[in-house]
């Protein structure tokens, strides 16, 4: 059980005295102390309460402090370790340090030194704790297939998802380029009755024409020059799961009308095959285009838009949904956070440039520039700095190394100006600048100004 203190500290020492001086000036600093005259005394408390950091000594009768370390190492390697001891060597201190022991002290130690050595390294092991926790709660909510949002907007979508989850209706998922429909499509199927079975996503745009057929469709062996074996398609593969078919208005006309058979037959032919096999699977499909316009101008089946949209959701662009900007940032900040070991926070000036972002990528994008800015962060702030060209306005802009000005050329651009201003008087350009008008003709002549 944790208590309210500084951290859990573990002392391992043989000399009575020692722990009982030790653990009295690190109880004085709220310091939880637990206290072993031995290694294997210190391995019981070790597997039995939630240490901080240790502190051993070197030598002791029977399993000396090395031994200890060794184990903490095998079982425990996030505990920081502190040697202290009596009997120092180069050697002894170069093997504990190489073997990423946290400090060597020699008895006596500074102990004001020691209370600040021990509170980096139980802050260390607090900041692993919380990475390591962030690990375990990202990890647990589907990983990839995790949303945030909170308008109202995103709440209704949420809420059609909800209803529809568990139907074999098919879904149409709309929405440009980078909103997340395929997070939407696969949020579908994790909380369906379909989740133990297959999500197959198929990326229309992605696939070459003269293969996509045979990527749904699959093909028997000596199909087609290359087919050396049968292989199952896309429809088969999604038996009982869900089909997710990514930009289908990139589908060519002879291939919808495939489609459209399979949806009122489920039942497909592979490729050098008269045997139909009957599929099973619950089709979701995407697209960035106005499949109404498509319809229209004869690219895109009337009967199939009908047969794929029987329940539409339209995910709206990140600039349509602003109030989610703040969430995806804290979010997107942790996951990469946890990837490279950092704890990073970002600045207020940050947040606003993001505000006012247009973000044409949308939250592709915006997932995009806060990797990059992590990666890049070397303190504890995600600033100005680390964001692309063009995220930062130009007034903004740090001023490049000698980009300045000089003296001499802002006096020349004040003249200039003030001449400008007054239509070319000398005697007013002067008064303006708080010069006299013998030191104004001087500068003219100076500066080279006609």
């Amino acid at each position: 059980m944790r208590v309210n203190s500084n951290g859990n500290v573990l002392i391992v020492d043989d000399e009575p005295n020692a722990v009982k001086v030790l653990s009295a000036i690190l109880s004085a600093d709220a310091y939880r102390v637990f206290e072993s005259n031995d290694v294997e005394s210190a391995i019981r408390v070790l597997n039995k309460r939630d240490i901080d950091a240790v502190i051993t000594d070197l030598k002791m009768p029977g399993k000396d402090g090395m031994h200890f370390f060794d184990y903490i190492q095998e079982n425990s390697p996030d505990i920081p370790v502190i040697f202290l001891t009596a009997f120092g060597t180069v050697e002894s201190a170069v093997h504990a340090m190489t073997n990423k022991a946290f400090y060597y002290f020699i008895k006596p130690p500074d102990y004001e030194k020691l209370k600040g050595i021990l509170s980096r390294a139980v802050e260390q092991r607090l900041l692993k704790r919380e990475l390591e926790t962030l690990r375990r709660k990202l990890s647990a909510q589907h990983g990839p297939n995790r949303i945030f949002a909170n308008t109202l907007e995103m709440v209704k979508i949420f809420e059609t998802i909800e209803a529809v989850k568990d139907s074999a209706s098919s879904v149409l998922v709309c929405g440009d380029t980078g909103t997340g429909k395929e997070l939407i499509a696969r949020l579908l199927h994790y909380s369906s009755l379909r989740s133990e079975k297959p999500f197959v996503a198929v990326n229309c745009a992605a696939i070459p024409r003269e293969l996509i057929e045979s990527e749904l469709f699959g093909y028997e062996k000596g199909a087609f020059t290359g087919a050396v074996s049968r292989r199952v398609g896309k429809f088969e593969e999604a038996a009982g799961g869900t089909i997710f078919l990514d930009e289908i208005g990139e589908l060519e006309l002879p291939l919808q009308a495939k489609l459209l058979r399979v949806l009122q037959e489920r039942e497909i032919e592979r490729l050098g095959s008269n045997k139909k096999v009957h599929v099973n699977f619950r089709l979701v499909s995407s697209t960035n285009r106005d499949l109404n316009a498509e319809i229209q101008s004869g690219y895109f089946r009337e009967d199939l838009f009908y047969r794929i949209n029987v329940v539409q959701i339209t995910v709206p662009t990140l600039k349509d949904r602003k109030d989610d900007i703040p969430l995806l940032v804290s979010e997107f900040v942790k996951e990469f956070c946890i990837l490279e070991n950092k704890m990073l926070t970002v600045t207020d000036e940050v947040m606003d440039v993001f505000w006012n972002h247009p973000w044409p990528g949308n939250v592709r994008q915006l997932k995009n520039v806060i990797e990059r800015a992590v990666v890049l962060a070397k303190g504890d702030k995600i600033t100005l700095r680390h964001l692309p060209d063009g995220f930062i306005p130009e007034q903004k802009k740090p001023r490049a190394c000698g980009s300045y000005k000089t003296l001499k050329e802002l006096e020349l651009q004040a003249i200039k100006d003030a001449l400008q201003e007054h239509k070319g008087n000398k005697s007013k350009a002067a008064k303006v600048l708080g010069i006299s008008r013998k030191t104004f003709y001087k500068r003219l002549k100076e500066l080279q100004i006609i």
